[in-house]
Protein backbone atom coordinates (compact mmCIF):
# COMPACT_ATOMS: atom_id res chain seq x y z
CA UNK A 1 0.00 0.00 0.00
CA UNK A 2 1.11 3.54 -0.73
CA UNK A 3 0.66 6.69 1.28
CA UNK A 4 1.92 10.24 0.89
CA UNK A 5 4.04 12.22 3.33
CA UNK A 6 5.74 15.60 3.53
CA UNK A 7 8.97 16.25 5.43
CA UNK A 8 8.58 18.74 8.28
CA UNK A 9 11.30 20.85 9.82
CA UNK A 10 9.34 22.46 12.66
CA UNK A 11 8.91 20.31 15.77
CA UNK A 12 7.44 20.67 19.24
CA UNK A 13 4.00 20.49 20.79
CA UNK A 14 2.85 23.91 19.55
CA UNK A 15 3.90 23.09 15.99
CA UNK A 16 2.05 19.77 16.23
CA UNK A 17 -1.11 21.53 17.40
CA UNK A 18 -0.92 23.89 14.44
CA UNK A 19 -0.56 20.94 12.07
CA UNK A 20 -3.60 19.21 13.54
CA UNK A 21 -5.71 22.35 13.26
CA UNK A 22 -4.73 22.46 9.58
CA UNK A 23 -5.88 18.89 9.01
CA UNK A 24 -2.39 17.42 9.14
CA UNK A 25 -0.88 14.70 11.36
CA UNK A 26 2.68 14.78 12.73
CA UNK A 27 4.58 11.52 12.30
CA UNK A 28 8.08 10.07 12.49
CA UNK A 29 10.05 7.45 10.57
CA UNK A 30 12.98 5.72 12.27
CA UNK A 31 15.24 2.68 12.00
CA UNK A 32 17.44 0.93 9.42
CA UNK A 33 20.51 2.79 10.63
CA UNK A 34 19.30 6.16 9.38
CA UNK A 35 18.44 9.35 11.20
CA UNK A 36 14.79 9.72 12.23
CA UNK A 37 12.72 11.63 9.70
CA UNK A 38 9.94 13.92 10.88
CA UNK A 39 7.03 13.98 8.47
CA UNK A 40 3.44 15.16 8.26
CA UNK A 41 0.45 13.37 6.77
CA UNK A 42 -2.96 14.36 5.47
CA UNK A 43 -5.40 13.47 8.24
CA UNK A 44 -8.20 12.20 6.01
CA UNK A 45 -5.86 10.02 3.98
CA UNK A 46 -4.17 8.41 6.97
CA UNK A 47 -7.46 8.07 8.89
CA UNK A 48 -9.03 6.01 6.09
CA UNK A 49 -5.81 4.04 5.54
CA UNK A 50 -5.75 3.05 9.23
CA UNK A 51 -9.22 1.54 8.88
CA UNK A 52 -7.81 -1.05 6.44
CA UNK A 53 -6.37 -4.18 7.99
CA UNK A 54 -3.58 -4.47 5.42
CA UNK A 55 -2.22 -1.05 6.40
CA UNK A 56 -1.37 -2.50 9.80
CA UNK A 57 0.25 -5.71 8.58
CA UNK A 58 1.93 -4.92 5.26
CA UNK A 59 5.12 -3.33 4.03
CA UNK A 60 4.06 0.20 3.09
CA UNK A 61 5.40 2.37 0.29
CA UNK A 62 5.85 5.86 1.74
CA UNK A 63 6.07 8.54 -0.94
CA UNK A 64 7.81 11.59 0.49
CA UNK A 65 7.15 14.82 -1.40
CA UNK A 66 10.31 15.94 -3.15
CA UNK A 67 12.19 12.73 -2.33
CA UNK A 68 12.35 9.04 -3.12
CA UNK A 69 9.96 6.46 -1.76
CA UNK A 70 10.78 4.36 1.27
CA UNK A 71 9.47 1.04 2.53
CA UNK A 72 8.16 1.28 6.08
CA UNK A 73 6.10 -0.63 8.61
CA UNK A 74 3.43 0.93 10.82
CA UNK A 75 4.52 0.71 14.44
CA UNK A 76 2.15 2.79 16.57
CA UNK A 77 -0.75 5.21 16.34
CA UNK A 78 -1.85 7.77 18.91
CA UNK A 79 -5.57 8.56 18.84
CA UNK A 80 -7.54 11.33 20.48
CA UNK A 81 -9.18 10.16 23.72
CA UNK A 82 -12.75 10.59 22.50
CA UNK A 83 -12.72 12.04 18.96
CA UNK A 84 -12.02 10.10 15.75
CA UNK A 85 -8.75 11.99 15.30
CA UNK A 86 -5.27 10.66 14.65
CA UNK A 87 -2.73 12.57 16.75
CA UNK A 88 0.59 10.95 15.85
CA UNK A 89 1.96 8.01 13.87
CA UNK A 90 5.24 6.09 14.12
CA UNK A 91 6.73 4.17 11.19
CA UNK A 92 9.81 1.96 11.04
CA UNK A 93 12.03 1.75 7.97
CA UNK A 94 12.31 -1.71 6.48
CA UNK A 95 15.67 -3.26 5.64
CA UNK A 96 15.11 -6.01 3.07
CA UNK A 97 18.05 -8.00 4.43
CA UNK A 98 17.04 -7.96 8.11
CA UNK A 99 14.43 -10.03 9.93
CA UNK A 100 11.57 -7.98 11.32
CA UNK A 101 9.26 -8.69 14.24
CA UNK A 102 5.61 -7.75 13.87
CA UNK A 103 2.05 -8.93 14.46
CA UNK A 104 -0.25 -10.28 11.77
CA UNK A 105 -4.02 -10.87 12.07
CA UNK A 106 -5.64 -14.30 12.07
CA UNK A 107 -8.48 -14.98 9.63
CA UNK A 108 -10.79 -17.77 10.81
CA UNK A 109 -12.59 -19.60 7.99
CA UNK A 110 -15.14 -22.42 7.57
CA UNK A 111 -16.52 -22.28 11.13
CA UNK A 112 -20.08 -22.65 9.81
CA UNK A 113 -19.31 -26.02 8.15
CA UNK A 114 -17.36 -27.52 11.04
CA UNK A 115 -18.72 -30.54 12.97
CA UNK A 116 -18.52 -28.39 16.08
CA UNK A 117 -21.20 -26.06 14.73
CA UNK A 118 -23.22 -28.38 12.47
CA UNK A 119 -23.36 -31.41 14.76
CA UNK A 120 -22.74 -30.09 18.26
CA UNK A 121 -24.14 -26.54 18.07
CA UNK A 122 -20.94 -25.42 19.77
CA UNK A 123 -19.90 -21.80 20.18
CA UNK A 124 -16.56 -21.07 18.53
CA UNK A 125 -14.38 -18.59 20.37
CA UNK A 126 -11.34 -16.88 18.89
CA UNK A 127 -8.80 -17.16 21.68
CA UNK A 128 -6.16 -15.26 19.69
CA UNK A 129 -6.81 -12.69 16.97
CA UNK A 130 -3.20 -12.08 15.92
CA UNK A 131 0.22 -13.70 16.10
CA UNK A 132 3.59 -12.10 16.65
CA UNK A 133 6.00 -13.42 14.05
CA UNK A 134 9.52 -13.00 12.72
CA UNK A 135 10.40 -13.04 9.02
CA UNK A 136 12.19 -11.19 6.27
CA UNK A 137 10.17 -8.33 4.75
CA UNK A 138 9.71 -10.27 1.52
CA UNK A 139 8.07 -13.14 3.44
CA UNK A 140 5.65 -11.03 5.48
CA UNK A 141 2.06 -12.32 5.10
CA UNK A 142 -0.85 -9.89 5.35
CA UNK A 143 -2.73 -12.43 7.48
CA UNK A 144 -2.72 -16.08 8.52
CA UNK A 145 -5.68 -18.36 7.79
CA UNK A 146 -7.05 -20.72 10.43
CA UNK A 147 -9.28 -23.39 8.87
CA UNK A 148 -11.97 -24.51 11.30
CA UNK A 149 -13.72 -26.94 8.94
CA UNK A 150 -12.58 -30.05 10.89
CA UNK A 151 -13.03 -28.64 14.39
CA UNK A 152 -15.04 -30.94 16.68
CA UNK A 153 -17.27 -29.89 19.53
CA UNK A 154 -15.28 -29.45 22.73
CA UNK A 155 -11.98 -29.38 20.83
CA UNK A 156 -9.46 -26.64 20.09
CA UNK A 157 -7.26 -25.51 17.23
CA UNK A 158 -3.64 -24.99 18.23
CA UNK A 159 -0.84 -23.22 16.40
CA UNK A 160 0.60 -26.62 15.44
CA UNK A 161 -2.63 -27.34 13.53
CA UNK A 162 -1.94 -24.62 10.96
CA UNK A 163 0.97 -24.30 8.57
CA UNK A 164 2.94 -21.09 8.77
CA UNK A 165 4.19 -19.70 5.43
CA UNK A 166 7.77 -20.38 4.40
CA UNK A 167 10.23 -18.15 6.24
CA UNK A 168 7.76 -17.23 9.00
CA UNK A 169 8.31 -18.22 12.65
CA UNK A 170 6.12 -17.63 15.70
CA UNK A 171 7.55 -15.57 18.58
CA UNK A 172 6.40 -16.97 21.90
CA UNK A 173 8.57 -14.77 24.18
CA UNK A 174 9.08 -17.63 26.60
CA UNK A 175 5.39 -18.46 26.81
CA UNK A 176 3.36 -21.25 25.24
CA UNK A 177 5.07 -22.40 22.05
CA UNK A 178 1.82 -24.00 20.85
CA UNK A 179 -1.01 -21.67 21.92
CA UNK A 180 -4.71 -22.29 21.42
CA UNK A 181 -6.05 -20.19 18.55
CA UNK A 182 -9.74 -21.13 18.71
CA UNK A 183 -12.01 -23.39 20.76
CA UNK A 184 -15.43 -24.95 20.24
CA UNK A 185 -17.31 -24.60 23.51
CA UNK A 186 -20.20 -26.98 24.06
CA UNK A 187 -23.33 -25.92 25.87
CA UNK A 188 -22.69 -26.07 29.58
CA UNK A 189 -19.04 -25.15 29.11
CA UNK A 190 -17.74 -28.63 28.25
CA UNK A 191 -14.23 -28.57 26.85
CA UNK A 192 -11.61 -31.15 25.99
CA UNK A 193 -8.84 -31.74 28.53
CA UNK A 194 -5.94 -29.32 28.15
CA UNK A 195 -7.82 -27.14 25.68
CA UNK A 196 -9.39 -24.49 27.87
CA UNK A 197 -9.97 -21.22 26.12
CA UNK A 198 -7.83 -18.36 27.33
CA UNK A 199 -9.68 -15.77 29.35
CA UNK A 200 -10.10 -12.16 28.38
CA UNK A 201 -9.60 -11.96 24.62
CA UNK A 202 -11.89 -14.80 23.52
CA UNK A 203 -14.75 -13.50 21.43
CA UNK A 204 -17.59 -15.40 19.76
CA UNK A 205 -17.23 -15.91 16.03
CA UNK A 206 -19.64 -13.98 13.90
Amino acid sequence: MKFNATARSVQGSSASRRLRRAGRVPAIVYGAGSQPLNIELDHNEIYHALRKEEFHSSILDMQVEGGKGEQVLLRSVQWHAYKPQVLHVDFQRVDASKVLHTKVPLHFINAEVSPAVKLSAAIITHVMTELEIACLPSDLPQFLEVDLSKLLGGASIHLSDIKLPKGVTYLSHGGDANPVLASALLKGGAQEDGGEAAEGDATPAA
